[in-house]
């Protein structure tokens, strides 16, 4: 949750800070907010779209809407015009993001290109992700020129540094990612950021460094290996994050404690700290001109602290590598001390109006991300909330705190899912700490580094040392039952309903419908849930991409069947896709978790459900060498008159690897499924001559994705199924599912839906069949994402 603190805050600094020592007059009218908000509206909807108008269209609104703008003589025509503006400049990003990606003919072959690395190289064991743009390229390779890559190097690879220029083939693909509900959207990320393709580097031996050229994230990553060499790994990191914003060292484990705190926001430079450092250099500017007068009679104080607030914001900005929340936070404070400075309005309002105005013209897309909405509300419930700079500092705290939590609440469950209890108290501790302490001890070492100046080494242990004595408490707090809560995805209608209600909580004491405004809040933590009657299942076939994860809920209860996959130092699904869509579809109680079995694609996630649900049951076949209890043939139970029974492995049977995949068949009152991991034509036989006509089932979970070798004309006969899903990876390398396979379903006529396509195919089975299918990618589709609107029936 983003937090504001209110000696810092642009909401309030210009009180104190810049403050001119004249009185200066109050400019009256909305129109600059009326404005920013116009636009926001229009850029709003544009990224609501599904698909985007054409670019000559999109084109010439923009041009009628500028005109309108201009010589409208009545905000009845202004206004309207401006949500146009905003509409047809997101249009056009949105255009430019998506048509810039990897041209579908390139996907898949290789392509010798020249590169220029950006950012920070991240280093994993065996893998290295690091972004690049393409500058030059040879044959199909020059199609690339000008797009940015998100590129991995597999194995040994070399220390790759910001600003060199490396030549090498590299074969990408374009973005994409699984699709479920309270997942990361990867193709939303990617066309925020502008990256036009994902890949690796082939043939490896033969890459080339060319050369090396300053860069701004060149000097970052130099400066985060000399703060490395001062002090210990793990204490490293947090000044590193802190000074540069350089969270590379920061494991999953930090994560989980800073989320589960409250405090992710402190340890990832934001808004809030550029406005920290800003607000000390104009402090420093105002103690120099108290000290020596004389100063005034060449620049004014007012101009002197503004000017030297504005190059702390920026150096401590580019620090960061003017990552979009410092740009946004400069770009606040520049609107406030250059209104300061030319004796204009100084209301906070006109200010943040001007940097969301800003904002949205330089980067609309950035509209997508959290943090844009995490950095303006914040500071808008501040200005609209916070009473005048007159009290204690404590008690200022303590209000900003209580309004950052609840204003942003909303904002938070809806990007985030989850909600810290503690965060607030932690907070009011961690703040002054970390802001007050830890950065300025941290940035006087970044400068003594830099400058090539003694006690460099000094500066940085003593602010490794603050931080370690905050992240005690905050690792002991994490720990604690309630510290967190996660939270089913909200609708947009409860969101809106819960800023609602956020807003008339935080207006002045006295004024009515604070108890109605308090129950619109009540959906958010309370949402409507999908109810299963007696005898029903409902399924979710999660998207994993090639791997496999089944929920299937009755009324009461709640089962998983195979968790996705996990790789080292990679990605691990069962923590990025299948826990968030578990708590995003209101799960809190996980009853058993049934692994086929242990292959990666099907085990690999299951640390993580087990992890996020301590109390389930496991179950896996004989053999497979997890711990779980034994999945065996002949064994069953019953959840709300739904019948579950185990079909093999048989007891006394070797573990065989995917002959061994626990084989579940569940009969709701209307219909039948069947899951039967990755069985092959020798087990499909077996089950075929031993199950017979009990065999025979309404939905199919296609065995071993779809296989070639799987799927045989007598096991499709016998199981008959009108409705046959797959779970695979959209592009994956093995070819699944097989076009001999969709052929033999297609002779049966079932019908087929797979996840590479669908997303997370969701339906019913109750007395009427499987009801309609509901599938994420598509029903859930926006202009960023891939994949055609194709609809199975």
């Amino acid at each position: 949750m983003s937090v504001i603190d209110p000696r810092s805050s642009i909401a309030l600094n210009h009180r104190r800070v810049v403050e001119s020592d004249r009185p200066i007059q109050t400019a009256a009218g909305p129109s600059l907010a009326a404005t920013a908000l116009a636009i926001l509206f229009g850029t709003v909807l544009a990224l609501a779209m599904t698909r985007l108008p054409p670019t000559g269209g999109t084109l010439a609104v923009l041009l009628v809407a500028l005109l309108l703008a201009l010589i409208g003589s009545t905000p009845w025509l202004r206004l309207p015009a401006l949500v146009a503006i905003g509409f047809a400049l997101a249009a056009l990003h949105g255009s430019a993001a998506v048509s810039g990606r990897i041209p579908p003919a390139l996907v898949g072959i290789d392509l010798a290109v020249e590169v220029r690395i950006e950012g920070l190289p991240r280093m994993r064991p065996d893998l290295l992700r690091f972004d690049a743009v393409v500058v030059a390229g040879e044959g199909d390779g020059a199609t690339l020129i000008g797009r940015r890559l998100r590129l991995s190097w597999y194995g040994q690879a070399p220390d790759l540094a910001a600003g060199e220029h490396w030549a090498f083939t590299v074969r990408v693909r374009r973005p994409r990612g699984v699709a479920n509900p309270g997942g990361f959207d990867f193709e939303r990320w990617a066309a925020r950021l502008a990256i036009a393709g994902t890949g690796h580097v082939r043939d490896t031996g033969s890459a080339r460094r060319l050369a090396r050229h300053a860069s701004l994230d060149g000097w970052r990553m130099r400066m985060s290996e000399r703060i490395g060499q001062h002090l210990p790994e793990r204490e490293a990191r947090f000044v590193q994050a802190l000074a540069l914003g350089d969270t590379r060292s920061l494991d999953d484990e930090d994560w989980r404690i800073l989320r589960a705190t409250g405090l992710s926001h402190l340890l990832a430079i934001s808004g809030f700290h550029v406005g920290v450092v800003a607000g000390f250099g104009a402090l420093l500017a105002r103690a120099l001109w108290w000290l020596w007068p004389a100063l005034a009679l060449r620049l004014p104080r007012p101009v002197a602290a503004a000017a030297t607030a504005m190059v702390f914001a920026l150096a401590y900005a580019a620090a960061a590598g003017f990552a979009l929340p410092t740009v946004r936070a400069t770009l606040m404070i520049a609107a406030v001390l250059v209104a300061q400075v030319l004796r204009r309005a100084r209301r906070s309002t006109q200010g943040l109006a001007l940097a969301l105005l800003v904002a949205l013209v330089l980067d609309p897309l950035a509209v997508l991300g959290a943090g844009f909405w995490l950095s303006f509300m914040g500071v808008a419930w501040l200005i609209a909330c916070l009473p005048d700079a007159d009290r204690s500092w404590l008690r200022q705290l303590v209000q900003a705190q209580t309004v950052a939590t609840l204003g942003l609440l909303p904002i938070t469950v809806w990007f985030f899912g989850e909600a810290s209890l503690i965060g607030p108290l932690l907070n009011l501790l961690a703040i002054p700490w970390v802001t007050l302490l830890v950065v300025p001890l941290a940035l006087i070492g970044l400068a003594a580094l830099t400058l090539g100046l003694p006690g460099a080494d000094l500066a940085v242990a003593l602010a490794a040392d603050a931080m370690a004595l905050a992240w005690r408490l905050a690792s002991t707090a994490a720990e604690w039952p309630l510290a967190a809560i996660w939270l089913p995805e909200p609708g947009a209608v409860t969101v809106l309903a819960a800023l609602l209600a956020a807003t008339w909580l935080l207006l002045p004491r006295g004024l009515p419908g604070k108890l109605p405004a308090a129950i619109l809040l009540a959906p958010l933590f309370w949402p409507s849930s999908e109810t299963v009657p007696d005898g029903a299942v409902r399924v979710n076939l999660i998207d994993v991409g090639q791997g496999l994860s089944i929920l299937i809920r009755t009324r009461e209860h709640a089962m998983l069947y195979d968790a996705g996959a996990a790789f080292d130092g990679g990605l691990d699904l069962g923590e990025a896709a299948v826990v968030p869509a578990l708590r995003a579809l209101g799960v809190r109680q996980l009853d058993r978790l049934l692994l086929s079995h242990a292959d990666n694609d099907h085990a690999g996630g299951a640390s993580a459900v087990r992890a996020a649900y301590r109390s389930v049951e496991v179950l896996a076949p004989d053999g497979s060498g997890l711990d779980a209890d034994v999945c065996r043939a002949g064994t069953g139970w019953t959840w709300n008159r739904v019948r579950f029974r185990l079909l093999h492995p048989p007891k006394h049977f070797p573990y065989l690897g995917n002959e061994s995949s626990c084989v579940l068949q569940i009969d709701a009152e209307g219909g039948r499924l069947l899951a039967v991991g990755d069985i092959g034509a020798l087990i499909e036989r077996r089950l075929v001559r031993e199950q017979n006509e009990a065999l025979s089932a309404d939905v199919l979970i296609v065995p071993h994705h779809g296989s070639r070798h799987s799927s045989s004309d007598a096991f499709l006969a016998a199981v008959a199924p009108r409705l046959a899903l797959v779970s695979a990876g959209h592009g994956n390398r093995f070819g699944h599912p097989h076009p001999d396979t969709l052929a033999r379903l297609d002779r049966i006529g079932a019908v087929v839906a797979a996840t590479a396509e669908s997303g997370m195919i969701a339906f019913t089975l109750d007395r009427n069949g499987h009801g309609p299918l509901e599938q994420w990618r598509i029903d859930h589709r926006r202009f960023w994402h891939e994949g055609d609107d194709s609809v199975v029936p």
